[in-house]
């Protein structure tokens, strides 16, 4: 699959799609904790202050880390790393909503993560964006 860079094509081929599951970001010290949490865990990114983690809702219930649910929508274009404006088009659509948004860049895909309750709201504004930049 060929990597897209056109700031249009990008968003024109965008394709969302609502991940019907619930997510919460999290953050551990304890290397026990950590371990077990990695086995369910999406993404994890260390910080100075602990390991970072993206992980199921029931995962963080059930170790008892009190996180708000997030939904992710997932930019279905194979986007390049060094692809300029995908990110900034979709943050300012979703700002201008009143709708916050966490990105994360994986290698083929962008992932956009955001409250639970505006999920469905923000798959329309993003679906509406991809048809007004095709």
């Amino acid at each position: 699959m060929a990597q897209v860079r056109d700031p249009a094509a990008m968003i024109a081929q965008m394709s969302p799609l609502l991940d019907q599951r619930r997510w919460c970001f999290v953050t551990v010290s304890d290397p026990g904790q950590a371990i077990e949490l990695m086995r369910r865990a999406l993404a994890t990114f260390r910080e100075e202050e602990g390991l970072s983690l993206i992980v199921p809702a029931d995962a963080a219930q059930k170790a008892d880390l009190a996180a708000a649910s997030y939904r992710r929508i997932i930019l279905q274009v194979h986007s390049a790393l060094d692809g300029v404006g995908l990110t900034a088009a979709v943050s300012a659509a979703l700002a201008d909503a009143g709708i916050a948004c966490n990105v994360v860049a994986a290698f083929h895909h962008d992932h956009i993560f955001v409250p639970e309750e505006y999920a469905e709201q923000a798959l329309a504004i993003l679906e509406r964006l991809a048809a007004s930049a095709g």
